[in-house]
């Protein structure tokens, strides 16, 4: 007779699915670093084309005020980190009242140690932001990583891990899908729009935020007593 996995725990992923988030982490940790390591060392050809885009993205966002204004709403509102952090916490409270705990301590975790790194880095690095003798937006503290996009990375990469631990159907997959991807791509894009950072922030957001969730799933799968579904 089989075992009853305990009520504080969600369905349960296939075990192959361990390895593959522990690989993922390892893979995208490459990248990450090398990154930081550019920015941190102020390498030339980076800083051209960080230099080039920017330029180019701020005449188009100083020529065009309706999109601009758009584009404010869009990383000021709807994709702001409290935004995220805040849909997280209510996802958190959804798992606790279903007595997920250990999920639901999870999530917390990850974005609390998210953004922990993403302060951590920006101290560290201290790298400055596009200044403009034009600007149409402005934001704080240092540019690398971008916290909207790191935060928001992560908020849907969990977002994602929970549709698919609790067996979301084709359907809500793929919208889940779809917001994610228009939500990590456009807030990346506003913010460069925006002139509040240069275009590797964004990338570094990304990869950063992408390299937390794969270590929250990986670490989560390997914890102990984790169990997953037997066969009959």
């Amino acid at each position: 007779m089989h075992s009853a996995a305990p009520l504080d725990s969600p369905p349960s992923p296939p075990r192959p699915r361990k390895s593959r988030a522990a690989l993922v982490a390892a893979v995208l940790c490459v990248p990450s670093l090398l990154l930081i390591l550019l920015v941190e060392l102020e390498w030339g050809p980076l800083g051209t084309v960080d230099g080039d885009i920017a330029r180019t993205t701020h005449r188009w966002a100083v020529a065009h005020d309706g999109l601009t204004h758009a584009s404010r709403i869009l990383t000021d509102w709807v994709w702001d980190p409290w935004t995220m952090r805040a849909l997280c916490a209510v996802a958190v409270v959804w798992l606790a009242l279903r007595g997920a705990y250990w999920l639901a301590l999870w999530i917390a975790a990850t974005c609390a140690v998210g953004t922990l790194v993403q302060q951590g880095l920006k101290a560290a690095v201290d790298k400055p932001r596009p200044t403009w003798p034009d600007p149409v937006d402005s934001a704080h503290f240092a540019a690398f990583p971008s916290g909207h996009a790191m935060t928001a990375t992560v908020a849907c990469g969990l977002f994602l891990w929970l549709l698919r631990t609790y067996g979301a159907g084709p359907a809500v997959w793929r919208t889940g899908v779809t917001i994610t991807v228009v939500s990590v791509i456009g807030v990346g894009v506003t913010r460069i729009w925006n002139g509040v950072h240069w275009p590797s922030d964004v990338v570094g957001g990304w990869l950063l935020g992408a390299l937390m969730v794969a270590l929250a799933i990986a670490t989560y799968e390997h914890r102990p007593g984790t169990r997953t579904p037997e066969t009959t």
